[in-house]
């Protein structure tokens, strides 16, 4: 799976990927990382990225000309996503079905956004990690392509932990524990102690449901809409 950043600081973003599990994956070979800088494309003298906006308005666009020359170095079969607050929410639906892409090229905005004929023509999703405003697109792609690689083959030690993660089945991941069996007066429910998988699958399900119900309703409304129909 290659990963590819288009971004005026990479060095904010390559850190990411020399430590734990994600580190692993690219010394195995199972993700590959690459960056583009479109400052090496911008026929500027000063190699300026941005420009003021058309019409007026305050702040600066990352202009037209060194981002699309940027994104032509980038190979047709590449998939091409934009963090925009204005995109549709990134879910872990969308992670699971873009780890099976075998190019992502994440094009991260800066200053007030990209000269939208950029968007028009190069971009397959426009996502948004929420309903707040970032510096940069740096920070939401990384989130993105986390999501996405922990679903390619190999990244994880043990895949099986994928199938009760957050988000399995619209639930939250049930309560977890560890030793000690009591700390600070509380105590770890008794049926996670007695070695009885079926009674602990049961629970952990009962408890997902409590938490989902908690944290989540919206979710915990889907979860009830999808039980009905499928127990009538």
């Amino acid at each position: 799976m290659n990963f590819t950043f288009v971004t005026l600081f990479p060095n904010l973003i390559y850190p990411y990927f020399e430590d734990s599990i994600l580190s692993r994956a690219k010394e195995n070979k199972a993700i590959r990382i690459n960056y583009i800088n479109p400052r090496d494309f911008s026929l500027d003298k000063h190699k300026k990225t941005d420009d003021y906006k058309a019409g007026g308005g305050a702040g600066l666009l990352m202009s037209a000309q060194p981002l699309s020359d940027a994104l032509k170095t980038v190979g047709k079969e590449a998939y091409f996503i934009f963090p925009a607050p204005a995109g549709k929410s990134f879910l872990q639906n969308d992670a699971k079905r873009l780890s099976k892409k075998e190019h992502i090229v994440f094009v991260c905005g800066r200053y007030e956004g990209i000269d939208e004929r950029v968007i028009e023509t190069y971009a397959d999703e426009v996502f948004s990690v929420g309903d707040f405003v970032l510096t940069g697109g740096e920070l939401a792609s990384l989130c993105m392509c986390d999501a996405i690689s922990r679903m390619v083959d190999g990244v994880l030690g043990n895949e099986k932990s994928l199938l009760e993660e957050s988000f399995e089945d619209s639930l939250l991941e049930a309560p977890s524990f560890t030793k000690p069996n009591e700390y600070e007066n509380l105590t770890i429910p008794s049926d996670f102690l007695k070695g009885n998988h079926a009674i602990i699958s049961g629970l952990k399900n009962r408890m997902a449901y409590a938490k989902t119900c908690f944290h989540r309703p919206d979710l915990y409304k889907i979860v009830k809409n999808k039980r009905h129909y499928y127990e009538k």
